[in-house]
């Protein structure tokens, strides 16, 4: 059809496809017949780049798209539909947007209510509430300390309540940066720095170089990422950013974690400097683990040592109890009749299973005989029952067990039990978890063994996704402790606030899909304001812009 089959038209982007549309000129008895399809063809094509999807190809597989851009699908087929009185529900619906198409995004929702739609959101984005009609906060915690009705109404009927922490941030946002920047060293290329590939010969490295990545839409691009610095990966959706981070970068330096093994560049020519590196780690808001035996306690590994403490006591020794009686996993010492897990699954025919409370143990999850030895008044049930917040000073006096329940209560996940099974948690609760896993390594090594720390590089995909802007806050403060420490940490991310805290930008675009994949700009977020060919930068200013105006009522 017009001299193209249609798998040539199927590899072309939504913004190409409807420009070709618009521009067909058809005659006679193919104009007849084509007129309500083009019609048809040309309005849904309109709908997928009004909510920010224009650089998709029409025949990208399903599976390789991101849940914001497959619920952003779904939106476009909504507003296409033309239905009136429709209540709409919708989960985080910009999670992976840029500010910029958050925008886009916006704006398709405010016409599907100008409809004559109902439309209930579910949202974190500080845009998006400030551009609802009426908000409903629930708080004032998470976890049992959640569940109630704090405030609603108007931003500014919010911001005026005390209780409400969603009404804090929007009357008192975030001024950055929360501690001064790291200075970043020139570039290897302008400073001459030895030491390429695995050596370590000549000076300190200061960056790893990634050389000529072509994978996917990048564009043959070459990037400088400093070590031992904050740094954010930038970039309106599909530019590029998690094929640069995830699928060039993290996965060529797998091979660091393995001994013995060479490197074997895909999608890039090289990768400089790697050899200051001791590790990489992906840290992502994947499940910690599927089955309810596993949680907190034992994911972050100081279950080991409370069962040691328990097996250490009077009534233990004198019972013969070591520690694997403390055990819920194997052993004599958990309850026979649930085998520990606490609960019973119960199969029910036609019907998705049911768990119900054990009812021999009643949740506790070992038999009576275990639970009759206690340490400072607690059986060990008592303690797998605690929240973190409680835990911190019951343990206060044991620094191996105190210390990680601390960084969990630092990261704003004190509401935890510390044997809430994992499958109940959510993304962003695994994945700060996992940050204080890595946080608690770094004191164990130092203060254990008397090691080195091994530098590791961190790459995460969206840490913010799923969190409250008190969680964000939080986020950034454990992000910039695992710098501190001596580590390098390369972060996706969309979130204004966490870019304003980057000791370092790099900013990928300028667009998404064939029009991105070029590095737009390498800079400070200061200077990255300055560009005005960066959608990243443009959205920024209004978050920098928070500190100068402080300064300036301060200087008054």
């Amino acid at each position: 059809f017009d001299e193209k089959s249609i798998a040539w038209i199927a590899q072309w982007s939504v913004s190409d496809a409807r420009k070709w549309v618009e521009v067909l000129s058809l005659t006679g008895r193919g104009a007849e017949i084509a007129r309500d399809v083009v019609t048809e063809i040309k309005s849904r094509l309109e709908f997928l780049e009004e909510v920010g999807l224009g650089y998709l190809t029409l025949d990208r597989a399903a599976p390789t798209l991101s849940g914001g851009e497959a619920q952003r699908i779904r939106l476009a087929a909504q507003l296409g539909s033309n239905l009136q009185g429709v209540c709409y529900v919708l989960d985080e619906p910009t999670i992976g947007l840029h500010p910029r198409d958050n925008a886009i995004l916006l704006n398709a929702l405010q016409n599907l209510a100008d409809k004559g739609n109902t439309l209930v959101v579910v949202e974190h984005d500080e845009e998006t509430i400030r551009r609802a009609d009426h908000i409903i906060d629930i708080g004032p915690g998470a976890g049992k300390r959640g569940g109630r009705l704090v405030a609603e109404g108007s931003v500014a009927q919010i911001s005026s309540q005390a209780d409400s922490v969603t009404g804090r941030f929007l009357a008192h946002p975030l001024i950055h940066p929360l501690q001064p920047r790291r200075p970043v060293a020139p570039s290897p290329a302008s400073a001459g720095e030895g030491g390429g590939e695995g050596s370590r010969e000549g000076p300190t490295r200061t960056h790893l170089t990634l050389h000529d990545a072509t994978l996917h839409n990048l564009r043959n691009i070459t990037v400088d990422i400093p070590l031992k610095r904050l740094v954010a990966i930038t970039g309106v959706s599909g530019s590029g950013k998690s094929t640069l981070a995830r699928d060039v970068l993290l996965a060529n330096l797998q091979f660091l974690n393995t001994r013995g093994a060479r490197p074997n560049w895909q999608g890039c020519e090289k990768i400089d400097g790697y050899a200051w590196i001791d590790r990489v780690l992906e840290v992502d808001q994947t499940p910690i683990g599927k089955t309810p035996r596993s949680c907190p306690a034992t994911y972050i590994g100081f279950w080991d040592t409370i069962r040691k403490l328990f097996a250490d006591t009077l009534e233990a020794k004198a019972r013969g109890y070591a520690p694997n009686r403390f055990s819920f996993n194997t052993g004599e010492g958990r309850c026979a009749a649930c085998e520990g897990a606490g609960v019973r699954t119960i199969a029910m025919s036609f019907l998705p299973d049911v768990k119900v409370p054990c009812e021999v143990c009643h949740g506790e999850r070992f038999n009576p005989e275990t639970l009759a030895v206690s340490w400072r008044g607690k059986s060990i049930g008592d303690v797998l029952k605690m929240e973190v917040d409680e835990a911190v000073d019951f343990f206060a006096t044991m620094g191996n067990i105190a210390h990680p329940l601390k960084l969990l209560k630092d990261v704003g996940l004190g509401y935890l039990t510390l044997g809430q099974p994992s499958p109940t948690l959510s993304g962003g609760e695994a994945q700060r978890i996992k940050l204080v896993t890595e946080l608690s390594k770094v004191r164990d090594d130092i203060t254990r063994r008397g090691n080195k720390v091994p530098h590791t590089l961190y790459v995460l995909d969206e840490p913010t996704v799923g969190l409250h802007m008190a969680d964000v806050e939080r986020l950034i403060r454990v992000l910039h402790r695992l710098v501190d420490g001596g580590h390098s940490v390369v972060v996706i991310e969309h979130d204004l606030d966490v870019i304003a805290e980057a000791d370092w930008v790099i900013d990928l675009g300028p667009e998404g899909g064939v029009n991105g994949g070029r590095v737009v700009a390498e800079a400070v977020p200061e200077r990255l304001v300055a560009l005005r060919e960066s959608h990243t930068g443009a959205a920024l200013k209004s978050v920098l812009a928070r500190a100068v105006a402080v300064e300036a009522l301060a200087a008054a």
